[in-house]
């Protein structure tokens, strides 16, 4: 026991059941913060405590980290959340220990208390001083602690307190942002230029077409290479809208067309193709040029394009535009050139695909390249797959690809050690900081607040109203009463009349009354005096009389004795006597069920204080059968979820032999013929249904929930039991524990390191990406590994060229060269640490000593058009121009070979 005025702090769980003085009803507060728990004390309680209220806490002061102290003159009833409490010394409480310095609580339990008048200290009175009782004492069972270990002691459940607000990101997918007019001044410099000088470069990128001058050190366009069209029938008008502009209008948005194939570089669809050519020389200024376009055009195309692609790409140039040349390349190639490159392995990673590139004195071994079908495409799909994976059970917002994509590009990061970083990432210390959480637009349900007038009047007038119902009830039943008063003195006044009457006469006065005999007469007035005597008895409040026995005198008089209204009565006594005699047996059943629990509660009692070990021990196993039929239930609910599993195959046969019309395993059988069918005579004909209902909409029935209920309820009553008599159970063994959120690796994974509320709309309408970030990047390092691509990753690849290929092309100098400029470019290569993960893959497959360089490109998304824009102006460009003369003596599929783009293939 804890010497009087000492007291402790201890750490420790909180939810607060409250008995208010006024109402009497339990309410059942889950303190989440301290200023929940001051808003419950501040609820006015005006009426003094009863013999149904009492405090058996004189004194608690409540502290949560980094708020103020709170006084109270109250109790606590229950424990589940985190507070530092301190607790004076009560006659009503006692202490579990055999210290008395500093302890911290490891379980609590509620003890019924005999009510017991309190008076609050007078010396703590405060504005927060709450006159509330409670009619329990609280037991608690406290382990001591070291003084050092007792500062800051917040459990894994409570730490999620402490942290920060989350840090919200707004959704972003692609949009509208402005009108672009067209630009007539490229032009009009392009005409100033010495003839050749001036072209219009044009990257063709799958993600983005960007265009420009070739003389400018930035393209003017930048658009997607998508096209909407469709036909407004009330305007009897065509709308077609091309790059950006297709975000503008909510029904384009519905019909937007992309010009290449899906995780390709390969144009696919060349209407697209030509209507964002269009939107692109509309926007440069060239709509006003007749007979075409009269400027040379340089364009990007991809490694190892189709003939196919290149002849339809002349076409549309030369005959559509009527274009003086054109010329393709590579459009790493000319991001490597202008950033300086000459001997080198360039690794080109885009939305698309992933190339990797051997150029040795500015020209390109493209024998030796080798594609990854892997890109910025690839990785937001795969990031779309995982979330709604993650979000399984219907994630309310909406998730396309555009959003992915913005994820992809915000959120993720190459992680330098995968397999040790993954291992740790749901670890709670710091997963705030590892997550990122996504905001989705939702609508919060407005409550309008009431002031404590406006629920005083309403609450006044449901009271009023309801004492009118009363009394109109009640009006109701007295008038019932007096008919029925008026009834029986009609039948009682028929039947003084039939004193004395001939046979004849008696006959008339009954038919008169609707009355068939005199019994039946007879019968109308018990029944009368009857209601009337229980409706007296129960609204007026006049004392209940005792009823007299059942008369059963006719049951043992023989049939042949007895007339026939006398064997009518004999039958109705004996229904009576069957009716009184199951009433009697039920009060009886029901009295020895009472009688059994209080005896098993005594035998319990007088076990446990007799030998305490074998109590606990049956505590025990019986727990743990409780535990596995829980888990057998769960079980069987996993497996009828599974159309595979042997429970549900065994159900689908039964529903199959019920539907059939020959159903098979009895020797009743159904026939077509139209006869009756005698299913279900056999009792064991309904096994069948049983077998077929069990688990198959578990949590569907209240049968179900409450048998879901009576294993839970049973399994706490035998841990509450084990909790207070155990020293080695603890709350830490509890199901409660087992099943916190705050031990679940899941509930990291999907909701981060806060409790997560399902009715908070604002918590249903958030992505958490944590694990993601680092996996979606990683599928280009391990593809098969973790997205079953069948491809080799591209450190592998790399490894390849630079120690097979180059090896065996020049040796091991030769080799090295290479090893000198490794250079990265492509907006797939931006990822943070993607160089760094890169560089130590490739030494990890070196020889030691070798000397290895990796570089990223000074502008990994533009420098491939100011490469083609610098090399527009040069003599080689020149040359490897197609003109169109030449495309109409030699093809469409004609080119001429040049060190920045694909070589010729027959």
């Amino acid at each position: 026991m804890l010497m009087s005025g000492k007291h402790f702090t201890a750490a420790f769980r909180s939810t607060i059941f409250l008995d208010c003085a006024e109402c009497q009803s339990r309410c059942i507060h889950h303190v989440l913060s301290l200023m929940t728990f001051r808003k419950c004390l501040q609820q006015p309680h005006g009426a003094s405590p009863n013999s149904n209220c009492i405090s058996t806490v004189r004194r608690a002061s409540l502290t949560a980290p980094g708020s103020g102290k709170l006084e109270a003159d109250g109790g606590v009833a229950h424990w589940t959340y985190n507070f530092h409490l301190a607790l004076w010394q009560s006659n009503n409480i006692s202490f579990i220990s055999n210290q008395f310095s500093k302890y911290v609580i490891i379980r609590s339990r509620i003890i019924p208390k005999s009510p017991r008048e309190f008076l609050p200290n007078s010396s703590t009175s405060s504005p927060e001083t709450l006159r509330c009782a409670l009619p329990y004492t609280c037991h608690l069972r406290l382990a001591a602690m070291a003084p050092s270990a007792m500062e800051g002691v917040v459990s894994t459940r409570d730490a999620w307190m402490t942290l920060p607000p989350p840090t919200l990101h707004p959704v972003k997918e692609a949009r509208f942002e402005k009108y672009l007019e067209p630009q007539t001044d490229g032009r009009k410099r392009a005409l100033a230029l010495p003839q050749g000088q001036a072209a219009i470069v044009i990257d063709n990128g799958s993600y983005n077409v960007r265009a420009g001058w070739s003389f400018e050190d930035k393209p003017r366009l930048s658009i997607p290479p998508i096209m909407s069209k469709y036909r407004d029938r009330k305007l009897a008008k065509t709308f077609s809208f091309a790059g950006q502009d297709c975000y503008a209008d909510t029904t384009a948005r519905g019909h937007i067309r992309n010009a290449f194939e899906a995780g390709t570089g390969i144009v696919s669809n060349w209407d697209v193709m030509e209507h964002v050519l269009d939107h692109i020389f509309i926007k440069l200024g060239m709509n006003g040029v007749e007979g075409g376009i009269d400027m040379p055009i340089v364009m990007t195309e991809a490694v190892a394009n189709f003939p196919y692609s290149r002849k339809s790409m002349a076409e549309i140039i030369f005959e559509c535009y009527q274009a003086p040349s054109l010329v393709t390349g590579i459009d790493s190639l000319f991001s490597y050139r202008h950033n300086k490159g000459d001997t080198g392995l360039v690794i080109s990673s885009s939305y698309s695909s992933t190339h990797l590139i051997p150029i040795y004195n500015q020209k390109p071994m493209l024998a030796q390249a080798t594609r990854l079908n892997w890109g910025g495409w690839h990785e937001a799909e795969y990031l779309h797959k995982l979330i709604k994976l993650k979000y399984h059970t219907g994630f309310p917002g909406k998730l396309n690809t555009s959003q992915a994509e913005q994820m992809v590009r915000d959120f993720c990061y190459v992680s330098l050690d995968y397999d040790k970083e993954l291992s740790g990432y749901l670890e709670w210390t710091g997963l705030e900081d590892r997550e990122r959480i996504v905001q989705y637009p939702y609508t919060e349900e407005v409550i309008i607040q009431k002031s404590e007038e406006e629920l005083a009047r309403i609450a006044e007038r449901k009271k009023e109203s309801g004492r009118r119902l009363q009394e109109q009830a009640a009006k109701m039943r007295l008038e019932r009463l007096m008919k029925k008063e008026e009834e029986l003195e009609y039948y009682k006044d028929v039947q003084r009349r039939l004193v004395d009457q001939t046979k004849k006469e008696t006959k008339r006065i009954l038919d008169d009354a609707e009355v068939k005999d005199e019994a039946q007469l007879e019968k109308i007035i018990k029944e009368l005096e009857k209601t009337i005597k229980k409706q007296r008895t129960k609204d007026l409040g006049e004392p209940e009389e005792e009823q007299e026995a059942p008369d059963f005198s006719l049951l043992d008089v023989p049939d042949d004795q007895l007339d026939e209204a006398g064997i009518k009565q004999k039958r109705q006594q004996r229904l009576l006597k069957s009716n009184h005699d199951a009433r009697a047996r039920a009060r009886a059943e029901k009295e020895a069920e009472k009688a059994r629990i209080a005896e098993e509660a005594r035998l319990d009692e007088e076990r446990r204080t007799n030998n305490l070990e074998a109590w606990l021990e049956d505590k025990r196993q019986a727990r743990l059968a409780k535990l596995a039929q829980i888990k057998e239930r769960d079980r069987l609910k996993a497996d009828l979820g599974n159309r595979k599993s042997l429970a549900s195959q065994i159900r689908m046969k039964n529903i199959a032999n019920l539907a059939s019309d020959t159903p098979t395993g009895g020797s009743r059988k159904r026939r077509r013929g139209g006869e009756d069918d005698d299913f279900g005579a056999d009792d064991a004909d309904w096994g069948v249904y049983r077998s077929v209902a069990i688990g198959a909409n578990k949590g569907d029935s209240d049968d179900d929930e409450e048998g879901e209920e009576d294993l839970e309820a049973a399994v706490r009553a035998l841990e509450a039991d084990l909790l207070e008599y155990d020293k080695d159970f603890t709350y830490e063994n509890t199901l409660e524990a087992q099943n916190d959120w705050s031990k679940s690796l899941l509930h990291a994974f999907r909701y981060g390191p806060r409790p997560f509320d399902p009715s908070n709309p604002a918590e249903t309408h958030r992505l958490h990406l944590n694990v993601e970030r680092i996996r979606v990047p990683e599928v280009i390092f391990q593809p098969s590994a973790i997205a079953g691509v069948d491809q080799a990753g591209i450190v592998e690849i790399a490894g390849d060229i630079l120690n097979q290929r180059l090896m065996g092309l020049g040796g091991e100098e030769y080799r090295d060269a290479f090893l000198r400029d490794v250079f990265l470019t492509g907006g797939n290569t931006l990822f943070e640490n993607f160089d760094e993960r890169l560089r130590r893959g490739l030494m990890g497959l070196l020889p030691a000593g070798s000397e290895l360089r990796v570089r990223r490109a000074g502008d990994a998304v533009l420098d491939a058009w100011r490469g083609a824009a610098g090399w527009a102006g040069t003599g080689e460009c020149r040359r490897a121009r197609v003109t169109r003369q030449e495309y109409e003596e030699k093809g469409g599929e004609y080119m001429k070979e040049h060190d920045l783009g694909n070589a010729f293939a027959g």
